[in-house]
């Protein structure tokens, strides 16, 4: 019964950063295509619109994983 429970947490691990990645990706894409789409802006990607699409995919994976904590912890 503990190794049920103990592949039920990594399986939950496992989600939790495959959901973080993918949160990345899409805050990292959705940021990029704004600056080339949006506009009045420059539609040329620069290393400041690289560094502001990295860190708001960093913000977007950090606010989905404290999101699904807090949703694990209502659960339990």
């Amino acid at each position: 019964m503990i190794d049920q429970q103990q592949g039920r947490e990594q399986s939950g691990e496992a989600r939790q950063r495959s959901v973080g990645v993918a949160a990345f990706v899409a805050g990292l894409v959705v940021t990029l295509a704004f600056f080339v789409f949006f506009p009045g802006l420059p539609h040329v990607i620069d290393w400041g619109a690289i560094v502001v699409a990295v860190l708001v995919g960093a913000l977007t994976r950090w606010i989905c994983q404290s999101w699904m904590g807090k949703r694990s912890k209502e659960s339990k």
